[in-house]
């Protein structure tokens, strides 16, 4: 490899790292106890591929953790897939009514929790809540 095709790689490779932060990860059972349970702030994100007001709510939160990389940080981001999950204990367990529905836990509390809302501001709100919840010393 050329010296200007391994400045060009590694310039690439830099700018993706606080895309990678940014990631949410992908539910599986149990992992949303295991978190909490390790003192963790987790955000929940019930949505579909094919969901578009889910798709309005991501580009959201990955704008949002674009500006505040504390957030990706601190919280721990999950997606829970609608169609695999719609009847899971989980989903049950927390009365989650549709797709689209964003909520935040710590502990054994719901701190908050968006359904279908899409706006700036309402997203930035309970992110704020989250990130709170997570950087709060006891």
């Amino acid at each position: 490899m050329d010296r200007r095709s391994f400045i060009a790689l590694s310039a690439a490779a830099a700018a993706a790292l606080p895309f990678a932060a940014q990631a949410e990860v992908d539910y599986t059972p149990g992992l949303v106890a295991t978190e909490l349970a390790a003192g963790k702030t987790v955000f929940l994100d019930f949505s579909a591929s094919w969901c578009s007001t889910c798709a309005a709510q991501a580009r959201m939160i990955n704008a949002l953790k674009g500006e505040n990389p504390a957030y990706a940080e601190n919280v721990v981001f999950v997606r829970v897939d609608w169609d695999q999950y719609r009847t899971a204990d989980i989903t049950k367990s927390l009365q989650i009514p549709r797709r689209s529905t964003l909520v935040v836990l710590k502990g054994e509390e719901e701190l908050g929790r968006i359904v279908a809302g899409t706006a700036r501001d309402q997203i930035k709100e309970l992110m704020d809540v989250a990130l709170a919840a997570a950087t709060a010393t006891t």
